[in-house]
């Protein structure tokens, strides 16, 4: 085996270690975003906002967007395990949707909406990354 084919080799494992990593990231964040969702929508008085803030959000329309965001992430993750182009692409919007939701819920929850933005940052970076070809080559995808 060749320099250049050892080096092309080691990147498509990265990649593809990296998107099963970022699918099973995105399948236990979506189930805690949902679980953060479930808990404003039951008692919106669960989450107590800092004062001062400048974005004053109703805490159960944040808690039905973390919940149907939650689950959008969850499946979207079980995609992206599976190879799906679908998912890669669902996962990327939904990462994003769930970073700005949670940059909303900062003065609720400030340390965990900060930590959820950082793995979605994390998951559309490895989504990104990986392809179709590295997921063809895995035996996964289409």
């Amino acid at each position: 085996m060749t320099t250049r084919t050892h080096a092309n080799q080691q990147r498509k494992d990265w990649s593809l270690g990296l998107a099963l990593f970022a699918a099973i990231m995105m399948m236990i964040v979506g189930f805690f975003e949902a679980l953060e969702g479930l808990a404003a929508v039951i008692r919106d008085t669960f989450y107590v906002p800092t004062p001062n803030y400048v974005y004053a959000v109703d805490v159960t329309a944040w808690g039905w967007t973390h919940l149907v965001l939650g689950v959008v992430v969850g499946i979207a993750g079980w995609g992206v395990m599976s190879g799906r182009l679908w998912a890669r692409i669902v996962g990327i919007a939904a990462a994003v949707l769930s970073a700005i939701a949670n940059f909303f819920f900062i003065p609720y929850y400030p340390l965990w909406a900060m930590v959820i933005i950082a793995l979605d940052v994390f998951v559309i970076w490895a989504l990104c990354v990986y392809g179709r070809p590295e997921a063809h080559e895995a035996g996964l995808g289409d």
